[in-house]
């Protein structure tokens, strides 16, 4: 049986458009430049998460699924998924925006890239002054109003954008145009997929001059052209108690902010848990008096087995709890 709280390798990623934060804000270890991702747990072929702490240290998440199966993610999970761990744990820093992109849904990714679609969630850590992200259209929009708009170099004018600060949360399912703009510090809860249809990168070059690839033709029969009133979720916490910001067929998010202790029971639950620190310090008690800490910028696996634990912490802290409800 495996039942402690696993922790990975971060996988980190140089971006065109990364910063500093994942090294300064979380204390990711790197001695690279423009740091853009942090891969906290991960599938993704040759990029699949290495375990960082206890007694299997050294082995892959991959390696992990193999050896315990449902004990490791849960039974309806495994059902579903098999040899695919479903989830992709991300924290992104924009120094600059990110090109405006969406992601096919799975029946499109499977036909095209044999692969997952890409739904997705943010959850904003920290915002500079005044920055922003876009998503979706302002209005009910249409291909050839996109497509001329698109080859006009005007796209952004359709588009959405919000003013973001900490503790924002937006919903991405696929199909929805969506760019995290320059100055945000996230993370990102996806499927397991790394499809993603570029369709504008602000004209922007790398050091050799060169653009980077565009799938004009590939998004249009992918966009979701509806436009919503309201695009971020609204929710009201309170202090020890779990609430939930997105939920879909992928994946459920909550958030809990903690101050004190407190139990929680997975005991009915039918998947692994995955904890993201997003603020403060947290002691995860479990077993018999054994003990795991959580920092700000770090992510933990909850294996299935693994149904019982105590949090605790002695400043207000926050953690995002994702695991998957059928």
């Amino acid at each position: 049986m495996i039942a402690y709280p696993i922790k990975f390798e971060p996988i980190l990623k140089e971006k065109i458009w990364g910063g500093t934060k994942l090294k300064s804000l979380l204390n990711k270890d790197s001695d690279k430049e423009n740091i853009g991702e942090s891969w906290e747990v991960s599938a993704v072929k040759n990029d699949v998460s290495i375990v960082a702490n206890g007694v299997y240290k050294g082995q892959s998440l991959q390696d992990l699924l193999s050896q315990f199966k449902s004990e490791l993610v849960g039974k309806k999970v495994f059902e579903q998924f098999g040899m695919q761990f479903p989830l992709l744990i991300k924290f992104i820093d924009a120094k600059e925006a990110l090109s405006i992109q969406l992601h096919p849904d799975d029946v499109l990714a499977q036909k095209r890239h044999q692969s997952f679609g890409k739904t997705e969630m943010w959850y904003v850590i920290q915002a500079d002054d005044d920055a922003n992200l876009i998503v979706g259209f302002k209005q009910d929009c249409n291909k050839e109003t996109y497509v001329k708009y698109l080859e006009s170099n005007k796209i952004i004018e359709l588009l959405n954008i919000e003013k973001v600060a900490e503790g924002d949360v937006f919903f991405i399912p696929t199909g929805r145009i969506h760019a995290i703009g320059a100055g945000v510090l996230l993370a990102e809860i996806q499927q397991t997929s790394d499809i993603t249809y570029r369709i504008f990168d602000w004209n922007r070059v790398d050091d050799a001059g060169n653009r980077r690839e565009l799938h004009t033709n590939l998004a249009l029969e992918a966009i979701d052209y509806k436009a919503k009133a309201n695009y971020k979720s609204d929710y009201q916490l309170v202090l020890n108690q779990t609430k939930t910001v997105a939920t879909c067929p992928y994946f459920t998010t909550n958030i809990l902010p903690i101050l004190g202790t407190i139990s929680k029971d997975y005991i009915t639950n039918d998947s692994f848990v995955i904890y993201i620190c997003t603020k403060g310090c947290v002691y995860l008690n479990y077993g018999d008096n054994q003990c795991e800490t959580i920092t700000f910028g770090e992510s933990v696996l909850l294996p299935n087995s693994l149904k019982n634990i105590t949090l605790k912490a002695d400043e207000a802290s926050n953690l995002l709890e994702v695991l998957i409800k059928k």
